[in-house]
């Protein structure tokens, strides 16, 4: 009987609920009047159109123009290849990846560290050659001493010395002779769409070779932990993980990183 009396007194009367409910809707109804009168006095927003056309060129320079800028597009949608397979990042990134695989620690440092350092080297090696192009081909053509075909010429003319220089004359035979080519009688002889792919077996060779010299100490600290487990009778501890801080621990010890980047360089500057 109590808790009866004590729900009675607190329930709201009906005539205070009625109450509610009307204030409830002229609220609603003013913040309906007020959003529409807002929505009738506003202005539409005008949309930007864009249009693409083809118009009829006034002179033969115009389409000149037109055909630079979408040569200049090309070369730069072709950059990364360009850099893959004129310049020494080939070899960097590989030996690179060889140096992380070999002390067993897969994700580091990450691909992107590598990458970085690949290309940092890299433009630290082509550097030589980016500085001749520019002053040989780049500068006097946007002074407008020299044509775009001569430009073209004396720019590759570094690209294809530097690629020479890195390539194996048998590998350079071997896309000769796939081509269907005469014997060449010089380097001038011998197109760029010839040099480039030998260029890139070449230096996949050398970064092999060397990613094998990368490997041999750390072959060695594996066996020296593996002998030693078998010996005391753990054959269920993987020596992997015993010879890892080993291997480690000796490539800080000798710098290396300092050396496997300084042999890169060496390699690619002898």
């Amino acid at each position: 009987m109590k808790v009866t009396r004590c729900r009675a007194k607190t329930r709201m009367p009906h005539s205070a609920r009625i109450a509610l409910t009307c204030i409830g809707a002229i609220v609603a109804g003013m913040g309906i009047a007020l959003v529409c009168s807002a929505v009738a006095y506003c202005q539409p927003m005008p949309i930007p159109q864009i249009r693409v056309g083809v118009d009829t060129a006034d002179s033969p320079s115009e389409v000149a123009g037109v055909l630079q800028i979408i040569a200049l597009l090309t070369i730069l949608s072709l950059a990364p290849a360009i850099l893959l397979m004129a310049t020494s990042f080939t070899r960097i990134v590989i030996v690179l990846s060889f140096a992380r695989n070999a002390m067993g620690t897969q994700q580091v440092p990450p691909n992107q560290v590598l990458i970085g350092l690949a290309l940092f080297v890299t433009l630290f090696v082509m550097m030589p050659v980016f500085s001749q192009v520019n002053e040989e081909a780049l500068k006097p053509y946007m002074a407008g001493r020299m044509s775009q075909e001569e430009a073209m010429d004396r720019g590759v003319a570094p690209i294809r010395s530097f690629m020479l220089k890195q390539t194996r004359e048998k590998d350079l035979a071997v896309f000769v002779d796939l081509a269907g080519l005469p014997q060449p009688g010089g380097p001038d002889d011998i197109p760029t769409y010839v040099i480039m792919p030998a260029f890139m077996v070449s230096e996949l060779k050398t970064a092999f070779q060397m990613g094998f010299v990368i490997f041999i100490p750390f072959l060695v600290i594996d066996m020296l932990v593996a002998s030693v487990l078998m010996s005391m009778g753990m054959m269920m501890l993987p020596p992997v993980l015993i010879s890892l801080p080993f291997k480690i621990l000796m490539f800080v010890l000798v710098d290396g990183w300092g050396l496997v980047v300084k042999s890169l360089v060496e390699s690619v500057a002898s």
